[in-house]
């Protein structure tokens, strides 16, 4: 009701990983736009026009805690592979 901008939707998952579930949202043709898919805390900008709201983007999570070095880059792709993600 916050947000209050027609043609949307939020989906709440519990208990699940969104990168799983993202494949079969996108694949819904009326779906224009995914704004995030996290488990990040997530804020939504919204205009406000004479003609009501509109979602025009998510701030995501946090700002960056550092530059990755090599062993964090081949810690998070073997994560990736692990969950499916990533091939």
């Amino acid at each position: 009701m916050n947000i209050g901008a027609g043609h949307s939707f939020i989906i709440f998952l519990k208990n699940a990983f969104p990168i799983n579930v993202l494949p079969a949202i996108k694949s819904i043709p009326e779906i224009c736009t995914i704004f995030c898919a996290t488990a990040n805390p997530v804020q939504v900008i919204i205009a406000e026009t004479p003609q009501g709201h509109a979602i025009i983007g998510v701030v995501d999570g946090e700002s960056p805690a550092g530059v990755e070095d090599e062993d964090a880059v081949k810690t998070r792709k073997q994560f990736l592979r692990n969950i499916g993600y990533k091939l």
